[in-house]
């Protein structure tokens, strides 16, 4: 069991149960729920729309990920739910 700590809420979880958001490398492409074998800097999500709205609120994604993070993701992420 791999555990990742989610940018929105600050929770510990299983790696399975969050969103992966991923800044791939060299390009710097976004990737959501991208698997194990895209490298690049990632950030977890809990899937729930409070987590996502604080962690776009707060611009935690693009701290973390160290990138541009498009508005247009958000929307993405919440109809995902």
């Amino acid at each position: 069991m791999v555990e990742r700590k989610c940018v929105g809420c600050g929770v510990v979880k299983d790696r399975k149960d969050l969103i992966k958001i991923t800044a791939q490398n060299p390009h710097g492409d976004l990737i959501v729920n991208g698997g194990p074998k895209i490298f690049g800097r990632s950030a977890y999500l809990c899937y729930n729309k409070t987590c996502i709205e604080n962690a776009f609120k707060k611009n935690r994604l693009k701290k973390i990920l160290k990138a541009p993070v498009p508005n247009e993701l958000k929307g993405k992420l919440l109809n995902e739910l």
